[in-house]
């Protein structure tokens, strides 16, 4: 099972230069788990970039994953996480979800680096 979060949707949808590391995880939607905190990342940093019917063809394709609801034993997880990692919010609540579906969670996001069940790449050509 995967989790990617907001940083690798972004990447793929836009074609950037670590899109083709997402594209596995993404492509396969019998084995991928989307928190809704990244439903709405992605639906809002596309609408303000290219508006929102593009936006909400991102969520259409995020979609034909399992969508997963923040329930409050995940908000409880997330929230400890977030306390021992350090890490902000909507992180700690992709790395909870992907750690209570024993997914592997797929990102860019340098807070990730070195926490197991992650895979991590750098971010690329962003500068």
């Amino acid at each position: 099972m995967n989790v990617v979060d907001s940083s690798g949707w972004l990447e793929y949808f836009a074609a950037g230069p670590n899109a083709d590391f997402f594209a596995a995880a993404v492509e396969t939607t019998d084995e991928l788990i989307v928190p809704t905190v990244s439903v709405y990342e992605v639906f809002k940093r596309v609408s303000q970039q290219r508006g929102e019917g593009d936006a909400l063809q991102a969520v259409a394709l995020m979609q034909q994953g399992d969508v997963v609801d923040l329930s409050i034993h995940l908000a409880l997880e997330a929230a400890r996480t977030s306390v021992a990692l350090g890490i902000p919010m909507a992180d700690s609540i992709m790395l909870a979800t992907a750690q209570s579906s024993d997914a592997t969670l797929w990102t860019q996001d340098a807070d990730f680096a070195d926490i197991d069940g992650v895979r991590y790449v750098a971010r690329r050509g962003s500068d």
